[in-house]
């Protein structure tokens, strides 16, 4: 067989060799993907220059393409840029800053998203309309956009049309006896 002494030199040298790294690392991407790094940064705010426009986000088309109601009264599809398509959300009713082309004016570029409290710095400089309203989000809300009915009123009325159809099939049962006899 194997020599002990062989053995536990062996066991020595590859499991217990100080030469061996150590993890160091704290993981993967899946780590990284919860934690926002936005939401705790205040900067300072950012306005419209020429060539830009305010807009809010009124549909989303998917492939990162959104359609947005800029406050100019035109109506574009603007593409959400690669910079933002995985690290800041652009979602229905959010207040973004466009890039307005030159040669299509139904297309802009999203350049900029704007928190609630910026939006709000922005109608009272003026700068968007103060009908807007506002949509504040939460990220921890999983069930945001879902509406979910109690189950306590569908219990009360799904017991009344049983009884109603085992009324109605004791009576054919009857009706059916009574062929039999004929």
């Amino acid at each position: 067989g194997i020599n002990a002494e062989y053995m536990g030199h062996f066991l020595s040298v590859y499991f217990f060799s100080p030469s061996m790294p150590k993890n160091k690392g704290k993981g993967g991407k899946n780590r990284k993907r919860g934690t926002n790094k936005n939401e705790a940064v205040k900067r300072e705010l950012i306005l419209k220059e020429e060539g830009q426009e305010y807009a809010q986000c009124t549909k989303m088309l998917g492939n990162g393409r959104i359609e947005a109601s800029c406050f100019d009264g035109v109506k574009r599809m603007a593409t959400i840029r690669g910079k933002m398509r995985k690290k800041m959300w652009v979602n229905h009713g959010d207040v973004i800053l466009v890039g307005l082309r030159d040669y299509q004016d139904g297309k802009a570029d999203v350049i900029l998203k704007y928190q609630a409290d910026e939006a709000r710095q922005l109608q009272k400089q003026g700068a968007i309309p103060e009908s807007l309203k506002i949509v504040e989000r939460e990220a921890d809300d999983p069930s945001e956009g879902f509406v979910f009915g109690d189950g306590e009123g569908s219990d009360e009325d799904s017991s009344e049309p049983e009884e109603a159809v085992a009324k109605e099939s004791s009576s054919e049962s009857d009706e059916e006896v009574d062929i039999d006899n004929i």
